[in-house]
């Protein structure tokens, strides 16, 4: 038997080729990432507070598939909220993760997500559950979503009624579901096909998710066109007209000054260096130079009081400190499950000169943490200021296009400046960006791991952060060498 569920459903209607692919070669299809995998657990934890709306509901155990629908059929005569309820009919299968029963024998569908407004996608999902609950002899009255309210602020326990908003989507379903059927034959006719479609690359492979399957994209040259400067819409223009190289653009063809910039390095494979500009933005510093970095993380379900859903929490900082052609590095890392952002803001507010830039890679990340942090502890709002007044924001000479090279790929991000201006990645580290850094400092402080694993974590986290604001050093003395 061979069952379509949900979740495919789903990666069908964004990629046939992906699912295929799950159906005749799974081997094929990567396993998800640690990013995805912290996303699930993090939709887990805000399903599991759910239930709290409906007292006295039934949950279904998962782990036996053929249990789960024959317990839900048991429950269901019963007319409580059930959770986790599993039906399967006409080799579809779908499970509910809340279905509340309503007057003349009716139920309504919830469906909870971790996101903070209906999307599109949401509507499809709800479609083909009502589709298989009706199909299975239930009277569906309504469908919901209930999503995070962002207003929402935690005081004690956590309270489901506050933290999520209930919208009525069935309008949008019943709008939606024109179709469904055939869609759900279009996809049987897929799964038996023994060739795999060959749907070409798109918007779909990155909306609404990121498609795990990479190599469609691995006939493409260096410098293509998706990797054009913010080219969105205009890339895929290009592509489809069969251009695929940057370099091969037309000159008749409108582009912006930086893609043009970017086309016109991608054609002699030079850097481009604005002398004049870079030496305004260096003359701009003033020592004692402060390189500062943090790491946060943004938990969905509020940690501690006073916080919001998503709300960051600062639980790493590094500093490189530069004066007279000396080095000196600080740095905080927190330890333990407490509220680390008083002692965050203490520790740094020891290390960070009254004098002197403050030197960041994108300036909107480290303000905006800075200030949530002065809204949290008024007390340290003027200095807050004081030092947000301090702040260069390194990105700009790149974000400007005063320094291009080829190697960017239309990036001003640091993780491609400092390998196109240094030679030097972060490809050696046990962490090497943020998002894993966030998972890492959650894994060490908020899960039960061995110690040495613990260490282990804060020691990449040392190492990762040390990198960032290290990395900015190098890339200052490197314009500097370009300028001189």
């Amino acid at each position: 038997m061979v069952l379509l569920t949900k979740s495919k459903y789903m990666i069908g209607l964004q990629c046939p080729k992906h699912f295929w692919m799950l159906y005749h070669e799974p081997e094929n299809v990567p396993d998800f990432d640690e990013s995805t995998l912290h996303r699930f657990r993090e939709g887990h934890l805000v399903g599991d507070l759910a239930k709290r709306l409906f007292p006295g509901g039934v949950e279904i155990p998962i782990d036996r598939f053929m249990d789960n629908i024959k317990k839900t059929q048991n429950v269901l005569v019963h007319r409580v909220p059930v959770f986790e309820a599993g039906f399967m009919v006409n080799d579809l299968f779908s499970r509910a993760d809340i279905l509340n029963p309503v007057e003349d024998d009716r139920w309504d569908i919830i469906e909870v997500k971790s996101s903070t407004r209906v999307k599109d996608e949401n509507i499809h999902d709800v479609c083909f559950q009502k589709h298989c609950y009706e199909l299975s002899g239930l009277k569906i009255r309504r469908c919901f979503i209930a999503h995070v309210d962002t207003s929402y602020v935690k005081q004690g326990e956590i309270d489901p009624h506050k933290f999520f908003k209930l919208e009525d989507i069935t309008e949008k379903v019943n709008e939606k579901s024109a179709g469904l059927v055939e869609r759900i034959d279009e996809m049987f006719r897929l799964i038996r096909s023994p060739k795999c479609p060959d749907n070409g690359i798109g918007k779909h492979c990155k909306m609404p998710y990121e498609c795990p399957v990479k190599h469609c994209w691995d006939f493409l040259p260096d410098h293509h066109v998706f990797e054009l400067h913010r080219g969105g819409e205009r890339s895929f223009e290009l592509y489809e007209k069969g251009i695929q190289l940057i370099a091969e653009i037309p000159d008749d063809i409108v582009l912006t000054d930086k893609q043009a910039l970017q086309r016109e390095c991608a054609r002699t494979g030079k850097t481009f260096v604005n002398k004049d500009a870079i030496k305004d933005f260096l003359d701009s510093l003033k020592e004692p130079l402060y390189y500062l970095d943090f790491e946060t993380i943004n938990p969905v379900i509020p940690i501690y009081d006073g916080m919001h859903p998503y709300q960051r929490i600062a639980f790493q900082y590094s500093l490189h400190v530069v004066e007279n052609g000396r080095v000196t590095h600080h740095s905080f890392l927190a330890d333990g499950p407490d509220d680390p952002r008083l002692k965050f803001l203490s520790s740094l507010k020891d290390v960070l000169g009254d004098s002197g830039s403050v030197v960041v890679y994108s300036q909107a990340f480290e303000k905006g943490v800075l200030y949530e942090l002065a809204d949290s502890f008024p007390g340290y709002k003027d200095w807050v200021d004081s030092v947000s007044d301090r702040i260069v924001d390194l990105l700009v000479p790149f974000r400007n296009f005063h320094y291009y090279n080829p190697v960017q790929k239309g990036s001003a991000s640091l993780k491609y400046v400092l390998p196109a201006l240094t030679g030097k990645d972060y490809s050696g580290l046990g962490i090497n960006n943020g998002g894993d850094a966030s998972i890492a400092f959650i894994k060490a402080n908020y899960q039960s791991i061995s110690e040495d694993r613990k260490q282990k974590i804060r020691k990449d986290l040392e190492e990762y952060c040390c990198l960032d604001t290290e990395g900015m050093i190098w890339i200052v003395n490197r314009l500097k060498e370009l300028v001189s």
